[in-house]
C-alpha cells in the first residue's frame, strides 16, 4: 500500500521547496570582491571588503562581500584583495595615435610645436596604417594604466574606433575637422562629409559614441565651425573642440576678432550642449558664465599645459560656477604619456600652487573629475563614471598592497596622490574583462610594441627629431 503525503505537507513542502529556490544566490557573469570599494556614487560610500556583481554589461549589485556572496554567484571571479576597486577613469581629451609622436617634440611653446614640428611630422607619416598601429597602443597603455573611456580627436577616425571596439574600451571619438590638408580631407568639405559617414557607423554602437571635432578657431573660419555644429546637432552627437588653450589662441581672437575664444564661439552660435571645450585656460569670469549656462563640458589637461607653459585652467573658478568639469591627458606627444593617475596627481597639486591655497582642489574632487565629473561633462553620467547599479560595468583595481602604499588610511587620497597608472590590476569595460592581474587579454602586447617601435623607425626616417635643449 502507497503513502501519501497528506495535501497539507505537501503544499508545505512545495512552499519551503520554492522558498529556497527564491532565497538562493543567483547566476552573473563576473563578482570583483575582497577590495575596498570606492563607489564615487552621489553618498560617497566607501565599502570595506566590498563587492561588485556583474551581469552582462551592467552593474547588478554593490554592497559589501558577505551581501554580495548571499545574493550572487558568480561564473566568473576576480580576487580583489588588498586592491581599490573603482569607477574606470574617464580621459576626456587625447589624440590616440599620437603615441608615436611621443617624445619626437619636447620643451617648446605650443604654436611652434605645432607648426614646425606636429603638423609637418604628420603631414608625412599619417596614414590608416599608422592611426591603426598608433591607436593599438595607446589602446594598451590605456588599459593597462586604469583608462576604460576616452575622448579622442584625430584622422581617419573610422580607423580608431574600429580598434578601439577590438580592444574592448569605450571611446567618444570625433573626427576632424582642419581649414588646411591633412591626410584624410583635402578641404573642410571632405572632412565634414567624412564626419558624417563616421556618424552614421558607429552611431549605437555599444561601445562608440561618434562626434564631430572641429581643431580650433585658430586652424577653422566661422562658415566651417558652423557647419560641424550642425553637423553634430543634426546627428544629436557631442562637439570636441581646443579652446582657449594658450595665451597666443586668446591674442588671435582678440586680434582677427576683438572677443574671447569664448565669446567668438558664443557669438557663432557654436556653444552648447554636446560641446566638450578641451583646456579652457584663457577664460574670464564672464567667459566661465557662458560656459555654464550654456552647458558646456570642459577638459582640463594640466601636464600638457604645464608641459607647453600655457597657461593654467582657473580650476577653483569652474568649480565655483558649477561648470562640468573633467580630466584629460591630452596626447602622449605633449604630455608625454597617458597615465590618468598622474594627471590627477598633477591636477591637484597644480591648482594648491596657483592658487596658494592647499584646500582648492580635494583629492575626492580630483577624482571625481576623472570619474563621475568627466562622465556629466560627455552626458554620459547616467550609464558611466560611478559604480551603481544598472550602471555599465566599467571599473578597474588598483594594487595598495606594497611598501609604496603602506599605510593607507585614507584610500581616495591614495588613488589621487600614492597610486601609479602601473598599480592597476584588472580592468572591466562593459562587462568584459580587458585586463586580469595585468595581463591584457584584447590585444597582443608583445606584437603592439613591436609594431609601435617599427613605425617609429618610419617617423625617424621621415621627420628630424627635436633635440630637447640642454
Amino acid at each position: 500500500m502507497r503513502t501519501r503525503l497528506p495535501a497539507v505537507a505537501a503544499i508545505a513542502f512545495f512552499a519551503m521547496v520554492a522558498l529556497s529556490a527564491q532565497n538562493a544566490p543567483r547566476d552573473v557573469d563576473l563578482i570583483v570582491t575582497g577590495g575596498t570599494v570606492v563607489t564615487v556614487d552621489a553618498a560617497g560610500r566607501v565599502i570595506e571588503n566590498g563587492a561588485v556583481a556583474i551581469d552582462g554589461a551592467d552593474i547588478a549589485s554593490v554592497d559589501t562581500a558577505a551581501a554580495i556572496a548571499k545574493q550572487f554567484r558568480g561564473r566568473e571571479t576576480i580576487d580583489a584583495s588588498g586592491q581599490i576597486v573603482l569607477p574606470g577613469l574617464i580621459n576626456t581629451h587625447t589624440h590616440a595615435p599620437m603615441v608615436l609622436y611621443r617624445g619626437l617634440a619636447d620643451d617648446l611653446p605650443l604654436m611652434e610645436w605645432l607648426n614646425n614640428y606636429i603638423f609637418p611630422a604628420e603631414s608625412k607619416t599619417v596614414s590608416p596604417e599608422f592611426v591603426r598601429a598608433g591607436t593599438r597602443l595607446a589602446a594598451l597603455e590605456m588599459i593597462e594604466s586604469g583608462t576604460t573611456t576616452f575622448v579622442d580627436m584625430y584622422y581617419f577616425e573610422e580607423e580608431i574606433a574600429r580598434e578601439t571596439r577590438r580592444a574592448g574600451l569605450r571611446g567618444v571619438l570625433g573626427q576632424t575637422i582642419i581649414q588646411f590638408p591633412v591626410a584624410d580631407a583635402k578641404t573642410p568639405a571632405d572632412a565634414l562629409a567624412r564626419a558624417e559617414t563616421f556618424i552614421n557607423e558607429f552611431k549605437g554602437d555599444a561601445l562608440i559614441t561618434p562626434a564631430v571635432a572641429p581643431h580650433a578657431i585658430y586652424t577653422l573660419d566661422g562658415p566651417t565651425l558652423r557647419a560641424a555644429r550642425d553637423l553634430s546637432r543634426r546627428h544629436d552627437v557631442p562637439t570636441l573642440i581646443h579652446l582657449a588653450e594658450s595665451h597666443d589662441e586668446l591674442k588671435v581672437a582678440e586680434e582677427r576678432r576683438a572677443v574671447s575664444p569664448v565669446a567668438y564661439l558664443e557669438g557663432l552660435g557654436f556653444l552648447g550642449p554636446g560641446v566638450i571645450g578641451a583646456h579652457g585656460v584663457w577664460v574670464s569670469d564672464a567667459d566661465i558664465q557662458v560656459l555654464k549656462t550654456r552647458s558646456v563640458g570642459i577638459s582640463h589637461n594640466p601636464e600638457s599645459n604645464m608641459k607647453t607653459a600655457s597657461g593654467a585652467a582657473p580650476i577653483p573658478a569652474y568649480l565655483r560656477a558649477g561648470v562640468s568639469l573633467g580630466l584629460g591627458t591630452d596626447g602622449a606627444a605633449s604630455n608625454n604619456d597617458l597615465d590618468m593617475f598622474e594627471a590627477m596627481r598633477i591636477a591637484a597639486l597644480l591648482a594648491k600652487h596657483q592658487s596658494v591655497d592647499p584646500t582648492a582642489l580635494s583629492a575626492h574632487t580630483v577624482l571625481e573629475m576623472a570619474t563621475i565629473r568627466g562622465a556629466r561633462a560627455l552626458g554620459m553620467d547616467a550609464r558611466i563614471g560611478s559604480l551603481e547599479a544598472k550602471k555599465r560595468a566599467d571599473l578597474i583595481t588598483v594594487s595598495v598592497s606594497g611598501a609604496r602604499q603602506t599605510p593607507m588610511y585614507d584610500p581616495i587620497s591614495h588613488l589621487v596622490y600614492v597610486v601609479h597608472g602601473d598599480d592597476v590590476r584588472n580592468s572591466v569595460v562593459n562587462g568584459k574583462v580587458l585586463m586580469r592581474d595585468r595581463k591584457v587579454l584584447t590585444l597582443d602586447a608583445t606584437a603592439v610594441i613591436a609594431d609601435a617601435r617599427s613605425w617609429a623607425e618610419k617617423v625617424r626616417a621621415a621627420v628630424k627629431p627635436h633635440a630637447a635643449s640642454r
